[in-house]
């Protein structure tokens, strides 16, 4: 555009006017006329000429002081170079490609701004206008100025007028351009306000981070200075420990503290004796009852022999009266002739009676029944006598033989099966005694251990006070490290014979041996086994609902077994079978657990079930959390259930327990992770690690999030996607999933179920989370307890038995059949068994078919277990008063720990149809009764 602006704009000025033109303008109207329309173009180009106009006058005043040009010609008109004035400096100062008369200078800024003024709205009008108003403002312009009005021609205001036009259309040119730059400019601001917005967005989101990062950097140095003071506090404490002084007034406080736990410790080793005598009593019942039978097969043995002995007599008789016979044959010698072809058969038949004669002594030697071989030997002499008398055939005396022979041979084979049987009685009775003595090397064994392991009580305090001071030299010398030294205190304060003897023995040594056989004695005691408290809603056989409880007992006494301290806390609920705890008693303490914004009391109890110890956890609440007659299905379990979870670890904090391992059951105590690592692990119970086990994850106990409060976790921190919060529903919490994140590992009851679960149809919504925190997560097969589910060993059959000796079982079913009154007419009538909780996963549809199925076909049907589902209950309660005085079917719709084993050891057919099974423990218990 700027191209074809300076081209329309200078075309004007290559005019040259004709020299014989003799009007001719002068060249200082060309200047002003040229200097017009070129003022005429915008505010910005007015300026420029108004400074280049500036700049003519400061050369006019130049040319003044310099010496005068040469006058021009008349009448020739020069040409004027514009191209040569527009390439010049914008101010004017270098010189033009012509110079300029004295005439060029004499216009004065006043006309310029006159004409300027005077033409504004020159571009609003058309050409004929422009010469109505232009020509006479130039001649008067003229006029005033001393030119002639007769000097003006008409062909210059032609020119003047075209140069005028083209210069408007210029400016038109121009001012399109400026409005399309004035658009333009207001674009970029726009876009320079938006970014400008966007800048300070992003100046704020900076002071954001920066004043995280400040924050972040304070908690970093505030949790920096906390370990700083920690650490200051454990050397204060430590060197607090070494100081003698401190050791000295300590003494009599530990003495206190020694006296209530060493009689603490006689207590529990009084009631481990007693368990063990009564095992011990048990054992040698079992013994006699063996005796008894080894002494009864010694009677069967002398019964046979007093039978051998009466044989032979009965063989002599024999004997004398086959002499009598003979005697008798003798006589019949002197009969007539026609009675010797029949004396000559009698010959024969007392030959092959005298071959039968020694085949009897031959089976006499081995017979086991006296009154059937008289019977045989009557018999035979009323054959002889029959022979004498009627003078019987050799042909029926050789049948009557045959006979014998096959009677001989049977009364051997039982000869040889009750010496196969005395036999095993033998090897029984060696087996028995074999027992016997190593059941007494493991009693010398353990007297031996319990010798060693009993507290010296003739040394005087002053023998370990030495000691106590020798240990603290030896750590003040760095001899031995702190823990070693604390460990060496504990055996001092219990007394331990073996440090004691460690310390007899080595009198005579130096220090580094005497340093080395005490750290021999704390190697030992290291190894010992882990401190493990089950935390949990059930326990077989005082509170069992389902597998949960034969779990919590099986687990924790076959962890005894191993040398594992085992305790388990329960609910105390008011229909447990408190028959079955032994020694329970009530703690005289009150324990304080938060819930709902305050401290609540509890009672604790204690007793021992199945060997194991427990405490029972009774809240004095008033909403009377375990006094509803039954465990589960009430409408604030989550809320039970959380209390008594806080309550448990309240408990193991106040008796200053510090286990290795806390193992918690299903959703009913999974609040126990949460509540560990947030509440009591900085309280000071940080020694353990937490181990969940979920035995099916169809109950998961969700509730809405708010009800987290109440046991004081921080339901805004744990309603979280990666950690408590429910993955199908954000305002509710879910404990299953709240335990798997915060537990160290996670368990479930077998390795297929822990696959099953992790797809989205066996997860029940939680699969994400555990294939997340996969690495933890493990499936462990269940067991039972074989010496509780043994029939050969059950005390709470009716009758023992096993896989050899099946008539125990027709006994244990005549017996329950007694027991539930049901019919015992035909003993051969099937018994059908089903033991298990009334929940849709156990198919109770099938159940109730199979009951009217089994009358159909002509058993009989016994079914134990409870729902939670009231509708289910109701229902079974319905068919229950239905069947209530029919003598084949029988519903028992509670949990009974001793029925139950009845009904496992009497049924002929058990019925198991789960919808879907973890691990049922019906079947295991079903292989032990194989």
């Amino acid at each position: 555009m700027a191209s074809k602006l300076s081209t329309s704009f200078l075309n004007p000025f290559f005019v040259n006017f004709n020299s014989n033109n003799s009007n001719s303008i002068s060249n200082k109207h060309l200047n002003v006329s040229l200097f017009l329309s070129s003022h005429r173009f915008t505010p910005a180009s007015c300026k420029m000429r108004q400074r280049s106009f500036s700049s003519q006058q400061k050369r006019k005043n130049l040319k003044k002081n310099s010496p005068q040009q040469p006058p021009v010609v008349a009448g020739s008109v020069p040409s004027v170079d514009v191209d040569s004035d527009i390439e010049g400096d914008g101010d004017g100062d270098s010189e033009s490609g012509n110079d300029l008369t004295d005439a060029d200078v004499s216009i004065n800024q006043e006309i310029v701004d006159d004409v300027v003024n005077n033409h504004v709205a020159i571009e609003d009008t058309n050409d004929k206008d422009l010469e109505t108003v232009i020509v006479p403002e130039l001649k008067k312009t003229l006029v005033l100025n001393g030119e002639g009005e007769d000097q003006v021609s008409s062909s210059q205001l032609h020119y003047l007028m075209n140069m005028i036009r083209n210069a408007e259309k210029n400016v038109l040119l121009l001012n399109q351009a400026r409005v399309q730059a004035l658009e333009e400019l207001q674009k970029i601001l726009n876009d320079k306000e938006s970014l400008q917005g966007e800048i300070n967005v992003l100046e704020m989101r900076l002071a954001e981070t920066d004043a995280r990062i400040q924050v972040a950097t304070q908690e970093k140095i505030h949790a920096e200075l906390l370990e700083d003071q920690l650490q200051k506090l454990r050397n204060e404490l430590a060197l607090s420990g070494a100081s003698k002084n401190s050791e000295l007034e300590m003494q009599k406080s530990q003495n206190n503290v020694l006296n209530s736990s060493s009689i603490h410790s006689l207590s529990q080793e009084l009631d481990s004796l007693r368990t063990e005598n009564v095992s011990l009593k048990e054992d040698i019942e079992k013994l006699k009852t063996e005796l008894n039978n080894v002494k009864n097969t010694d009677e069967r043995v002398e019964m046979l022999e007093k039978e051998r002995s009466l044989l032979q007599s009965s063989l002599k008789e024999l004997e004398s009266k086959f002499s009598i016979s003979q005697e008798d044959v003798s006589k019949l010698s002197t009969l007539k002739v026609e009675c010797k072809d029949l004396y000559k058969k009698v010959e024969n038949l007392q030959g092959l009676l005298d071959k039968s004669t020694k085949q009897a002594d031959q089976a006499i030697l081995v017979l086991q029944q006296n009154q059937e071989l008289r019977n045989k030997v009557d018999k035979l002499e009323e054959s002889l006598d029959e022979a004498n008398a009627y003078k019987l055939s050799s042909e029926k005396m050789q049948q009557h033989n045959e006979l014998m022979q096959q009677k001989i041979r049977l009364l051997e084979e039982r000869l040889q099966r009750s010496d196969e049987e005395i036999h095993s009685y033998v090897q029984l009775y060696q087996q028995s005694v074999k027992e016997f003595q190593d059941t007494f090397d493991i009693l010398k064994e353990e007297s031996k251990k319990r010798a060693l392991d009993e507290p010296v009580d003739d040394m005087p305090w002053e023998f370990w006070s030495h000691l106590l001071l020798m240990i603290d030299g030896w750590l003040l010398e760095k001899n031995i490290s702190t823990s070693e030294a604390k460990l060496l205190r504990e055996m001092v304060w219990k007394r331990d014979r073996r440090i004691h003897d460690a310390y007899m023995a080595g009198k005579e040594k130096n220090e580094h041996e005497a340093v080395s056989t005490f750290l021999r004695l704390i190697s030992s005691t290291t190894s010992s086994g882990l401190h493990i408290i089950h935390i949990a809603a059930e326990m077989a056989p005082v509170a069992k609902v389902g597998g949960l409880g034969d779990v919590v007992t099986g687990l924790g006494k076959a962890l005894q077994k191993r040398g594992h301290l085992v305790e388990i806390v329960l609910p105390k609920y008011d229909c447990m079978q408190y028959d079955r705890v032994v020694n329970m008693r009530a703690l005289d303490v009150v324990l304080e657990s938060y819930f709902d914004g305050r401290l609540f009391k509890n009672k604790i109890w204690v007793g021992t079930v199945e060997g194991l110890p427990v405490y029972f956890v009774e809240p004095l609440h008033p909403d009377k959390f375990f006094w509803r007659r039954q465990f589960y299905g009430e409408h604030d379990d989550f809320k039970r259930f959380s209390f008594f979870s806080r309550a448990a670890l309240e408990l193991l904090l106040q008796a200053g327990k510090k286990p290795d391992i806390i193992h918690c059951h299903d959703w009913q105590t999974a609040f126990v992770a949460p509540l560990y690592w947030d509440l009591y692990a900085p309280k000071g119970l940080n020694s353990a690690r937490i181990c969940f086990t979920c035995h099916n994850f169809e109950y998961q106990g969700t509730a809405p999030a708010s009800a987290l409060a109440s046991c004081g976790l921080d339901v805004q921190q744990l309603n979280r996607p990666d950690r408590m919060q429910d993955n199908s529903s954000h305002d509710r919490v879910n404990p299953i999933k709240g335990a798997v994140v915060f537990s160290n590992i996670v368990t479930t009851v077998s390795p297929s179920y822990a696959q099953e679960v992790r797809t989205a149809e066996g997860g029940r919504g939680l699969h994400s989370t555990l294939n997340f925190h996969s690495k933890k997560f493990v499936g462990i097969l269940n067991g039972i307890d074989t010496d509780a589910w043994n029939p050969a060993t059950d005390t709470t059959l009716e009758v023992q038995y096993n896989a050899n000796n099946l008539q125990g079982k027709a006994e244990n079913k005549l017996a329950l059949r007694r027991h539930l009154g049901l019919s015992s007419a035909d003993t051969r009538q099937p018994l059908v068994g089903c033991i298990t909780r009334l929940v849709p996963q156990k198919g109770v549809h099938l159940i109730r078919h199979a009951i009217y199925r089994t009358l159909e076909l002509g058993g009989q049907f016994v079914l134990l277990g409870s729902s939670p589902v009231p509708h289910i209950q109701s229902e079974f309660e319905g068919i229950a008063n239905h069947f209530q005085y029919h003598e084949h079917i029988r519903l028992i719709l509670k949990y009974d720990e001793s029925l139950s084993h009845s009904i496992y050891a009497a049924s002929d057919m058990f019925i198991i149809p789960s919808i879907f099974e973890p691990c049922g423990l019906t079947q295991v218990h079903l292989s032990t009764l194989d």
